[in-house]
């Protein structure tokens, strides 16, 4: 079942952080010294798993603004089912291209509704299963990569020992913090986060913050 952000998850939460936030600052006195700048982490994973997913294809290569505009397009043009698996599978291709939708993420829409229909996706067991687990079946989904599955082990899941390697947000904060000349690249990332262990998901956060935006926050 999806996280309820109910005030008990957000206490539990909140401590979660409270205590990655020391280890962090420990471990790693650079990351230290930009927690103490940034103040407290206020990530709130939950909410339900299938409008979640549905965002997350939308906003893939858009900007903020153009992925809300299309996202309330969409919506209102599914209501009163929004974003469900029966509303996205019945909505015809005219519907889903009218609010904005490119081909392709029309068949990735149609493909994420088809299986969890079908129970291809389990949806509703993916918060039992372990990291990889998850990863490997949201990337079953046309249009889902790695990288919006671990946004889902985030943002949904609310998964505290994520490194997202490839995201841009994250490279681009380690190079700034550590004064890099480049951008790090996969391995090295994987290097550095050894000593954010069991923080990885925390620490990007902090790194995203950095910069002044965090993708897909809530």
């Amino acid at each position: 079942m999806p996280i309820e952000k109910t005030s008990t998850a957000v206490n539990a939460f909140a401590a979660a952080f409270r205590k990655a936030q020391r280890h962090l600052s420990r471990h790693d006195p650079l990351l230290g010294q930009l927690i103490k700048r940034i103040g407290p982490c206020t990530l709130q994973p939950g909410g339900e798993a299938f409008p979640l997913l549905v965002r997350a294809i939308i906003s893939q290569m858009l900007s903020t603004k153009a992925a809300l505009t299309i996202t309330a397009r969409l919506e209102a043009a599914l209501r009163p089912g929004g974003f469900t698996p029966s509303a996205v599978a019945a909505a015809s291709e005219e519907i889903l291209r009218g609010a904005g939708l490119s081909g392709a993420k029309v068949l990735a829409l149609k493909d994420l509704a088809q299986r969890a229909i079908h129970g291809e996706l389990p949806l509703d067991r993916l918060a039992d299963m372990s990291d990889e687990e998850v990863i490997a079946s949201l990337v079953s989904v046309r249009g889902i990569g790695r990288w919006t599955a671990e946004m889902f082990l985030i943002f949904s899941l609310g998964r505290l020992d994520v490194l997202p390697v490839d995201d841009f947000g994250l490279r681009a904060g380690v190079r700034e913090v550590y004064a890099l000349p480049d951008l790090p690249g996969r391995a090295e990332l994987r290097k550095r986060g050894e000593i954010w262990r069991p923080y990885r998901s925390i620490a990007t956060w902090y790194f995203w913050r950095s910069r002044g935006g965090v993708p897909q926050s809530q």
